[in-house]
């Protein structure tokens, strides 16, 4: 793993503390970097220099740039051992979703396109139905992969994600683990609404 150098922007940090520590509803200033989080995030070899107490660091340092833009952000699989293990509770997860959000609505290309493309796709679902149906889901996922491949004219990363999924569809078939109808729940409405004022206060 890499390491990098951590500069201080004394301009920006407070303003970017407030913003995140109010968008996640976690005391950033708590953090005092025993790296318990760092130690048991299972993604910390994938992303970097950017573990979790990193990333903290770096929204405390007040460098928006690589807080925003960094592996961590779109690798975080919000399993929520970073809080669990934190001796102040600090929930990297809910910060790493706030990140992900704030760099969204700057515009920036998301550095895994899939990850965005199934976050998407999974909202979508849940809020047209108020339940995640997996053949809608899923194939809303694979739609967005492959108008994306297709741009870059990745033919073969098409074909070969095609194959992979049938294969995986006949196997999840003869185990009968492929659901093909398509399930509600009441209140889907509320649900709506309910979401629509967690973007609001965000």
């Amino acid at each position: 793993m890499t390491d990098t150098v951590l500069e201080y922007e004394p301009e920006s940090a407070g303003a970017l503390v407030k913003e995140v520590a109010r968008r996640s509803g976690q005391n950033l200033s708590a953090c005092y970097q025993c790296r318990r989080c760092a130690a048991g995030c299972p993604v910390a070899e994938e992303t970097g220099y950017v573990t979790p107490d990193r990333l903290v660091r770096l929204i405390l340092l007040g460098d928006r740039e690589k807080a925003l833009v960094n592996e961590l952000v779109w690798r975080c699989v919000s399993c929520y051992t970073c809080g669990t293990r934190c001796p102040n509770e600090i929930q990297t997860a809910r910060i790493t979703e706030t990140l992900k959000k704030m760099s969204k609505e700057a515009r920036r290309p998301p550095l895994r396109h899939k990850v965005a493309h199934f976050h998407h796709s999974f909202m979508k679902a849940g809020l047209r139905w108020g339940r995640i149906n997996e053949i809608e889901f899923m194939g809303a996922y694979e739609l967005k992969n492959a108008l994306k491949d297709l741009a870059r004219l990745r033919f073969k990363a098409v074909y070969d994600e095609m194959v992979y999924q049938a294969k995986f569809g006949l196997a999840m078939m003869k185990l009968r683990r492929m659901h093909y109808g398509f399930l509600s729940t009441k209140g889907r409405d509320e649900i709506k609404r309910l979401a629509k004022k967690g973007r609001n206060r965000a």
